[in-house]
């Protein structure tokens, strides 16, 4: 599980970073993403920012979209650095 905290992240940069990343289509789906090993994506505002958590498949494949990503949160000015933890169970 990935879960990045952006302090003073706003839906705005989310939806920028959204639109950069699947050529303007948006984070509706996930067969939208230009990735494979995604398995769960939800988003949304914290009392002082925007929160992040992903569930992937592995590390391996995370940070294999840690480039893509990466370079599109920066110039967007999403700060914050990605926070890995291990998962013993996911449900669909």
């Amino acid at each position: 599980m990935m879960i990045h905290e952006s302090p003073g992240g706003t839906r705005e940069q989310y939806e920028e970073v959204g639109r950069r990343l699947t050529d303007g289509r948006g984070l509706d789906s996930l067969e939208a993403w230009p990735t494979d090993g995604i398995l769960s994506h939800v988003a949304g505002p914290t009392d002082g920012g925007w929160r992040v958590i992903d569930v992937w498949e592995s590390e391996e494949a995370f940070q294999r979209f840690g480039g893509t990503i990466g370079p599109i949160l920066q110039e967007v000015g999403l700060p914050g650095e990605p926070k890995l933890f291990p998962i013993d169970n996911f449900v669909k």
